[in-house]
């Protein structure tokens, strides 16, 4: 199997006419609300992933997330709650292998991928309030591409992934979320066995990945909403048990830098735990 990180693509091949499939659920928490009204998200997402070898160098992925959302303010004297669940927007990307060296237990590869978002989830969802905000909506309703490359350098007992993504955000009925650029870098090393000997065993992996992701502010009517968009720099500790045909992992993003525009709220983590099967 080919052994991708938790939250970084690899270059890594998927054999032809193999594929793999994922299933990871994320719980993302916010606080940290700098305005009176003690905003707090909480969203967990189900995303199911399908990735298919369509040749030794070419790869097709299928992401399809399942969300729940829930948010709590303080409304004058009132603590008011509102949530919304249910299919949000999918992905679909390749990725082709354009180099590749290999060594005696080594290999490296470089490999661009490009792809879509597709507005597969609601975006007008309510509640007895009224319209849920667009920050809070399932979907986009917006097909946004977007274009990127990573490079993999692995060893039998370690592994270097960074890999860049640019999004294009576009506007749906006057609302455009901003565009996303973002570095991801990723390792780890082997754990067990220390000493590599016949056969295929299984390994345990510690992992260390950093996400350092830059938004531009979204816009309303062409107006940019001072309270969106900015910096975060996530740290990943994480851990993965990876055998021949499944591999279970997790980890923890922990935001070391925060510099988010306005009165945006700051995220406290986002935890991540799933399980890969290779077919």
């Amino acid at each position: 199997m080919a052994q991708a990180q938790i939250t970084t693509n690899t270059a890594l091949p998927v054999s032809k006419g193999g594929g793999i499939f994922r299933i990871q659920t994320k719980v993302l928490r916010s606080s940290g609300d700098p305005t009176e009204a003690d905003r707090e998200l909480t969203v967990l997402m189900v995303p199911f992933v399908i990735v298919y070898g369509v040749t030794s160098k070419l790869a097709a992925f299928g992401i399809v997330p399942v969300l729940d959302k829930q948010i709590r303010f303080t409304n004058g004297l009132a603590r008011t709650e509102r949530s919304v669940s249910g299919l949000g927007d999918a992905r679909v990307f390749f990725r082709y292998t354009v180099f590749q060296k290999d060594a005696r237990g080594a290999t490296f590869r470089v490999a661009p991928f490009v792809g879509t978002q597709i507005p597969t989830g609601s975006r007008d969802a309510s509640d007895d309030v009224g319209l849920l905000p667009p920050s809070l909506q399932l979907g986009s309703g917006s097909w946004s591409p977007f274009v990127g490359a990573v490079l993999t350098r692995q060893t039998f007992a370690w592994q270097i992934d960074v890999s860049v993504t640019y999004q294009r955000n576009n506007a749906v009925d006057g609302f455009r979320v901003g565009d996303e650029a973002r570095l991801d870098i990723a390792s780890k090393i082997r754990l067990f066995p220390r000493d590599l000997g016949e056969g295929l065993p299984s390994f345990l992996y510690a992992n260390i990945e950093s996400n350092l992701i830059l938004r531009e502010k979204n816009e309303i009517a062409g107006i940019r909403n001072e309270n969106s968009g900015g910096l975060v720099w996530y740290v990943d500790p994480g851990f993965q048990f990876i055998s021949r045909r499944v591999v279970i992992e997790t980890v923890i993003q922990i935001p070391l830098v925060q510099q988010l525009n306005g009165a945006a709220l700051e995220n406290d983590f986002i935890f991540v735990a799933s399980i890969r099967l290779a077919f």
